[in-house]
Order: C-alpha cells, then sequence, then structure tokens
C-alpha cells in the first residue's frame, strides 16, 4: 500500500475513475469538486416529473466501468443497471426517408436495401472499421500512448500505416459507401468526439464498431445513475469527497506541486490529478505565462460546444427512437459552417433523445421529454455571442424539427431548459464552453490529446476529455484507469 496522498481536482467521470483506480493501489484519495453533486458533465436535470441527461446520454463499452467495479471484487450489476437498445439510433433526412441502425447484419441490410445501399458495402465498412479499433484499442487505448514517440515505440513503422493516415474521416467512409444517406451516418459518428468528418482522421472510423460489436445501452433510470453507482463504490472504498468546493489555486514547491487551495484553505498532496481541462487548469489555477498557453491553444483547440435544449411536453411523438438524428441537408456544409467558419449553422444537424421509449419513468404518462443537441461552435472570446443570440439559433432548431414531422412541436412544450456554451463554460470550466474537450483534426493534432503527465510538474497529472484518448464517457473512464497506472509507475 502507497500510503501517499493524491487530490483530485473535479469529479468528472475521468476524475472519479482515476480516485478508484488510485485507491484499489492503496494512495489514499480525496476529490475536490465545484458543484454541488458530483459527475462533471453527466449531470441530470429533474422537474415537474421529466428526467433528463443533460450530458452524455450513451452509454457505450461498457466492459472499460466493470472494470472499476472488477478490481474492487464487486459487480457493476449490483450498482448500475443497463441495457440494449434496438434501434441504436433513428435517421432523418429532409427528403422524408427514415433509417434505423441495427447492430444484427440481416436488419442493417434491410434498412440498407431501403435507399439502394448494397448490403455489402455496409459489411465491408463494418470489416475496415473493425480493423481501425482492434488496432487503436490494443495500443493507443489500452496501453495508454500519449505521443508520436510513444506510438513509433508500440506500433512501429508497418502497423502505423495500416490506420490510414492519408484520407480524412469522410474520405474513408465514401470510399466504402455510395448513398448519402449512409455517408451521412457513418460520418456523422463523429459526434462522439465532437469533431469534423471532413478535418478528423481517417482512422477516427473506428468508432462504429465501438456501437455495432459492443452495442449501445441505456441506464435504468437515466445515465447520471452511473455517477450514483460510483459513488456508492467510491464510499465503500473511503474515498473522500468535496463537494462545493472549488480549487482557486495550486501551489508549487520548486518543480513539484504541493498541494491546492479550494475554498480558502490549503491542502498538501503528494500527487495532484486534475479533471478540470489542461488549458483552464494550467491558465486558472496555476497561472502559466501566456507564452505556454499559447503554445497549449495551438495544439489543443476545442472540440465544439452545442446548445443544449430540454423540452417537457404533453404529448408523444411516436415516430421518434430513443435516439434520434435529423441530418441536415448539406452535411458537409454544416461542418464546415462549425468548425473552420465557426459560424451557427444554417441548417445543422440535430441529435435528439427521447429517452422515455425505453424508460416511460422519465416522463408523465403520456408525454415526452425531449434532449435536443446541434453541434454549434465553441466561444470566440474575441467576437462571443449573447444568450439572445443563441436563442434566435434555438428558433432556427424548432422550425427544423416542426418541418420534419414534430409537427406544432411548440404548442405542446410545457417545460423548457436551455443551455448554451456559456453555460457550459460556466458550470464545468470547460475550455470555451467545449463539451468534448480537444478536436480531433488530423491537420493540427492528428487526434492527439494533452499527455497525461504534466511537462512543468512531474507530480501533475491531468484527466478528461482534453487528455488521450478524449472525449466520451468510456474513454474518459478509460483515461482515468490508465493515468492511474502512470502514477503508479512513475511513482516506484
Amino acid at each position: 500500500m502507497s500510503g501517499k496522498k493524491v487530490i483530485v481536482i473535479g469529479s468528472g467521470l475521468g476524475g472519479l475513475s482515476a480516485a478508484i483506480s488510485l485507491r484499489q493501489s492503496g494512495y489514499e484519495v480525496e476529490i475536490f469538486e465545484k458543484n454541488a453533486q458530483i459527475g462533471g458533465k453527466l449531470n441530470v436535470l429533474k422537474d415537474r416529473g421529466y428526467t433528463f441527461d443533460l450530458g452524455p446520454s450513451i452509454l457505450t463499452l461498457p466492459h472499460i466501468f466493470e472494470r472499476l467495479f472488477e478490481r474492487s471484487g464487486r459487480k457493476m450489476a449490483d450498482y448500475i443497471s443497463i441495457r440494449p437498445l434496438r434501434p441504436h439510433w433513428r435517421n432523418f433526412f429532409e427528403d422524408g426517408i427514415t433509417l434505423d441502425l441495427y447492430p444484427e447484419p440481416e436488419k442493417m441490410a434491410a434498412e440498407a436495401r431501403k435507399v439502394g445501399e448494397p448490403p455489402e458495402n455496409i459489411e465491408r465498412f463494418l470489416k475496415y472499421s473493425a480493423g481501425l479499433y482492434d488496432l487503436t484499442n490494443e495500443g493507443y487505448f489500452e496501453q495508454g500512448l500519449d505521443n508520436w514517440r510513444d506510438f513509433a515505440r508500440h506500433y512501429g513503422l508497418w502497423k502505423f500505416f495500416q490506420f490510414d493516415l492519408f484520407r480524412n474521416m469522410h474520405q474513408g467512409v465514401a470510399s466504402h459507401l455510395k448513398t448519402p444517406y449512409f455517408r451521412d451516418i457513418f460520418d456523422f459518428f463523429i459526434k462522439y468526439v465532437g469533431s469534423s468528418a471532413q478535418r478528423a482522421p481517417a482512422f477516427m472510423n473506428a468508432m462504429p464498431t465501438i456501437q455495432f460489436r459492443y452495442d449501445l445501452w441505456y441506464v435504468d433510470g437515466g445515465l447520471y445513475n452511473i455517477a450514483l453507482g460510483l459513488r456508492r463504490l467510491m464510499d465503500e472504498l473511503g474515498i473522500k469527497i468535496h463537494l462545493n468546493a472549488p480549487v482557486s489555486d495550486v501551489r508549487r514547491e520548486g518543480s513539484r506541486v504541493s498541494g491546492l487551495v479550494a475554498n480558502g484553505t490549503f491542502h498538501a498532496a503528494d500527487i495532484i490529478v486534475s479533471n478540470m481541462e489542461v488549458i483552464p487548469a494550467y491558465e486558472q489555477l496555476l497561472r502559466e505565462d501566456k507564452t505556454f498557453i499559447a503554445s497549449l491553444e495551438k495544439k489543443l483547440e476545442p472540440a465544439c460546444s452545442g446548445l443544449i435544449l430540454d423540452l417537457g411536453l404533453d404529448c408523444k411523438y411516436p415516430q421518434l427512437a430513443h435516439h434520434n438524428f435529423f441530418f441536415s441537408a448539406h452535411q458537409r456544409g454544416h461542418f464546415h459552417t462549425v468548425f473552420q467558419k465557426r459560424q451557427m449553422p444554417d441548417d445543422p444537424t440535430i441529435y435528439l433523445v427521447a429517452a422515455s421509449r425505453s424508460d416511460p419513468g422519465v416522463a408523465p404518462a403520456g408525454c415526452d421529454c425531449l434532449k435536443i443537441l446541434p453541434h454549434i461552435p465553441y466561444i470566440d472570446d474575441k467576437h462571443p455571442l449573447t444568450r439572445e443570440d443563441y436563442l434566435k439559433f434555438k428558433e432556427r432548431i424548432l422550425d427544423k424539427l416542426e418541418r420534419m414531422g414534430l409537427k406544432d412541436l411548440r404548442k405542446h412544450i410545457v417545460f423548457e431548459h436551455v443551455w448554451t456554451p456559456l453555460d457550459i463554460r460556466e458550470q464545468y470550466n470547460s475550455n470555451k464552453g467545449s463539451i468534448y474537450g480537444v478536436v480531433s483534426d488530423r491537420w493540427k493534432n492528428l487526434a492527439f490529446k494533452a499527455p497525461k503527465q504534466s511537462t512543468l510538474y512531474p507530480n501533475l497529472f491531468f484527466v478528461g476529455g482534453s487528455v488521450n484518448p478524449g472525449g466520451g464517457m468510456p474513454m474518459v473512464v478509460l483515461c482515468g484507469q490508465n493515468v492511474a497506472r502512470k502514477i503508479v509507475a512513475w511513482d516506484k
């Protein structure tokens, strides 16, 4: 048993995973969280009988979460109840076409035939995706690789070129699929990391395998029950959590960090793990100089933000599945507007969750609760939009949904909650209101995020969406596990 003290800043899933993993390795662990509840972006809103997942709403790769329990001699099923969803998604297009995604090949083939996509194209694409996933998973994910040197050592030259390095994600999709429908659908798997299929490297096409091989899951009662299950586990392990305890300063002694200040009180630590994003942590807590911050900003551009619109309705729309996408008529233009021009899209692709399809308890009888999320640019500090600007965009979203089949949607709204990028930045200290951490862009960073160990202070470590392997619930949980392993190896 180590006996050394680790303090974790923030209780997002990456921080919780690191805390649990370090406690399992014998460290004394405390967490300081600025908000009144744990979970970070894994958040919940309950009002008037409606329950909304404010943050993540899709669970994938549950075996990564299960490790946190198994390594403590427990079973996740005793803490968190999950079930697979069918269909995975429902996809709506402007011409009235609706397509569902299923992991079962025969059902997927039937959907493909509806629009003239040869089923063998889907099979060929998923085989390509599986090869990329297996390659990425055994090294980048599971070994916690952080940079080009790590990649070169682990993969060697021959395997390195199997990553389809000379194409972007869309080009990889288009080389296998012929119809605009399925090209748009598989391009938009990039939603998991808030980036552009036109800019992300082709190996991001590993993401469909995460869903088609390992399934897509719902947590009974809403995804915030993941946080509650982890809280039970942490209580059993003796991890101390301080809520309503914003960290204002990280102190240094020479080349090492020595502790932090929360609510005016200093707390010493042998090791600090920051679940606060890398750039805000260096800027706000360590107050590093502008030259260093600028060097980080060049490599670690934020992923996109979003407008989070939660609607309680007095009716149901039977055409909706649990997860739905209303596609832009010009997806390429949508990506270009959001990620290159950094402007609000005229015709966004909209993600819409109707969780009451699987869990009637999240809405009153006969009613729907809708979570609506279009991707929009992160905050431009030089030309920031106002809340009024974002609310104008909200009306554009409602116009589109009414046009694409949710007739008289506005008339049926009995509860409304809106979060803009400004709210997201305030709530989570996220860099420029980003939802997914750092963007995956083949020209800026080839999808590499920040390393897990600070380049300035050897006993400072980072977890979360701004750190390798990046955003998404399973990836930040994996990051926490990998950070713990890295700390144990470094601390020997």
